[in-house]
């Protein structure tokens, strides 16, 4: 585990940087992408090395859905297996990262659209820790989660993300976790390893559209476009990360694709990095 030592020092540097750190989504897709060593787990890795060091690492999941906004706060968050029927190998999995209660206390204070309760009963989900282990192997970056507020509005979401924008002045890797076409009621398991149904790719292709033309408005009334978006998203969790996310773009920020690919027919795993 990583040392209070080590914690204490990544806490002291967090000051402002010239470089914007990127922002991603990440499609995380199944938990067993936490312990294979898949193409998607294999970009994941890859994407680790073509950005700078974070100092910390924020990361919005579809796994954290709860009444009002909370972000994690303690010394050292534990590694929670929220799923079931899956290996016990990935039950054995931990991920022992430092948190960093100061830079929890930090972000709150930075949102005056709510108010960000400090939480010490959670710790990094599936939606952060199986992604973020293959980035990041040794554990020794301080990771966060923020929740996800289900009583608000796609809106409130964006327009918050836009309040913490200044934590990528501080070195801060912000992750959206979730997936943007993401419907497991059509799964279909001959497809389990590529492809997708002609409405999920349709709004893969459309997503990808509305993103690059930076139309953000559209993507926060996605569901205003059509039967297809209320097919590719028929509860909010997994998409939602994607709007923290574009909520946090600046407009000089190159956008660009990766792990853009298709499964179990009605998931897609594209992901996208921002700056």
């Amino acid at each position: 585990m990583t040392s209070l030592s080590a914690f204490n020092k990544f806490t002291s540097e967090l000051k402002e940087q010239e470089q914007l750190m990127p922002v991603l989504f990440v499609g995380h897709g199944s938990p067993m992408n936490g312990i294979e060593d898949n193409e998607f787990s294999l970009r994941w890795k890859k994407i680790a090395t073509e950005i700078p060091v974070p100092k910390a690492v924020l990361v919005v999941s579809a796994h954290w859905f709860t009444s009002g906004t909370h972000i994690t706060a303690m010394d050292f968050p534990e590694t929670i297996h929220d799923f079931g029927g899956f290996p016990q190998e990935l039950f054995d999995v931990q991920y022992p990262a430092p948190g960093n209660p100061l830079l929890a206390k930090e972000t709150a204070s930075l949102v005056h659209s709510a108010q960000v309760g400090l939480s010490h009963d959670w710790g990094l989900d599936h939606g952060a820790w199986t992604v973020i282990r293959h980035m990041y192997p040794k554990a020794d970056i301080p990771v966060l989660q923020l929740s996800i507020d289900y009583t608000k509005p796609p809106k409130y979401h964006y327009e918050l993300a836009r309040e913490i924008l200044g934590l990528r002045r501080k070195g801060v890797l912000i992750i959206g976790s979730g997936n943007m076409v993401h419907n497991l009621r059509m799964i279909s398991w001959p497809m389990i390893n590529g492809g997708g149904y002609d409405w999920a790719l349709t709004m893969n292709d459309k997503f990808k559209e509305l993103i690059t033309a930076n139309d953000h408005a559209a993507l926060i009334n996605y569901g205003a476009l059509g039967k297809a978006a209320a097919l590719a998203i028929p509860t909010p969790e997994h998409y939602l990360p994607l709007l923290y996310t574009l909520g946090l773009k600046l407009d000089k920020d190159p956008v660009s694709f990766f792990n853009d690919k298709a499964v179990g027919g009605s998931l897609t795993m594209t992901s996208v990095k921002i700056g």
